[in-house]
């Protein structure tokens, strides 16, 4: 069968060359054409790509403005390929602003739509469910809560676990051991405090600032920035530089696998930190008319993933226009080793893994894909 995955962020990327993988097992015959990335094309090989996510990741209302025609020539490119390739079926990661005009289109031509990894509609812009409804075929979602919501709003999700599970549970084995780690990235014997400041440049400039700040506060230990290899080191350089802050690139897990604890902004990576029982601390610094607006527009009372599907605050959330200083290191002193708070949260982080399923979520998202198909 023919496969048509649509991906615009490196997370995407991360989660459709795992579900593309497994669609191969199960499916002898299929054949991919894609917007993705790296990861995405180790699978269908980089002649099936039509458009890199690097070029279609626009985040924010002035950023979108000022690439909308772009923006727009790429939706009738991706438009234009889907019929020349004619798939089974098209199968959307996320990215909702892009991805959901592409499942009304598909829908209007009768073509079959699978929707991998639902938009996160619980938390804003819910209008965007009755699109749901309306124009996917299967919607699959990646966190246990989000079953009864989607059910209330007239939708039959399928949940077979989460794909982040797999992704850990693949690079421990290839995990070094610390002190291979610390000589590598030129490290030195302290205790590391691992800080993930974001993926996009805007998140770097909003919150390593902060980050760095707080890293004086800690002199016994080692704090390490998590740089993701798209931003350009010169960005984490200019707030780092003169700091105690270490610099190392593209190894996330590996820096948080041999850290006591972390800092971390909101997504995804609050998640992972959890799923690989490092205590942390959400940190995220926003405008100040956001903070006072944010009641008004998010509809859910935590930013974290961890906090939401547990259905507590379980990581302390510090979303701040103007971060206290005083609160930040009561905080994390808290989850240090020996810290007040340090063990209910790695309780509160085995409950989360269990909530989360166990390892082969892409294979059987895969399966249940090729065979409803069939």
């Amino acid at each position: 069968m023919k496969y048509y995955v649509i991906v615009g962020e490196p997370s995407g990327d991360l989660h459709g060359g795992k579900l593309m993988r497994e669609i191969a097992k199960e499916d002898a015959e299929a054949k991919f054409r894609f917007c993705g990335g790296d990861l995405m094309a180790a699978t269908a090989g980089d002649e099936s790509m039509l458009y890199h996510y690097k070029q279609m990741s626009f985040f924010g209302f002035v950023q979108v403005a000022k690439k909308l025609k772009t923006i727009l020539t790429q939706m009738d490119s991706v438009k234009e390929d889907i019929e020349r390739f004619s798939p089974d079926v098209i199968i959307l990661i996320d990215y909702p602003a892009f991805n959901i005009r592409i499942a009304k289109w598909a829908n209007s031509r009768g073509i079959k739509v699978y929707y991998y990894i639902a938009p996160k509609v619980w938390a804003w812009k819910e209008r965007r469910v009755k699109s749901l409804r309306k124009y996917v075929d299967r919607l699959y979602t990646i966190f246990p809560f989000e079953t009864d919501y989607f059910r209330g709003h007239g939708i039959e999700p399928h949940f077979f676990g989460n794909p982040l599970v797999d992704d850990i549970a693949e690079r421990k084995s290839t995990l070094p051991c610390r002190e291979a780690f610390i000589t590598e990235c030129g490290l030195d014997s302290r205790p590391i405090v691992a800080l993930l400041a974001g993926s996009r440049l805007s998140e770097i400039n909003a919150n390593l600032p902060d980050m760095v700040a707080l890293s004086r506060e800690f002199p016994d230990y080692q704090f390490v920035v998590t740089a993701v290899p798209w931003i350009d080191k010169a960005i984490y350089d200019k707030y780092i530089a003169g700091s105690p802050v270490r610099y190392v690139n593209n190894r996330t897990q590996q820096t948080l696998a041999h850290s006591v604890a972390a800092v971390v902004t909101s997504g995804t990576a609050t998640l992972e930190t959890a799923l690989m029982g490092i205590p942390e601390v959400v940190l995220y610094h926003v405008p100040w008319l956001y903070e006072k607006l944010k009641p008004y527009f998010l509809r859910i009372p935590y930013i974290s993933l961890v906090n939401i599907n547990l259905g507590r605050e379980s990581v302390k959330e510090l979303v701040r226009a103007n971060l206290k200083m005083e609160e930040a290191t009561r905080e994390l002193r808290a989850i240090l080793p020996n810290g007040t708070e340090r063990e209910r949260m790695l309780a509160d982080f085995s409950e989360l893994s269990t909530m989360m399923g166990g390892d082969g979520a892409s294979m059987r998202f895969a399966k249940d894909i090729v065979n409803t198909l069939r």
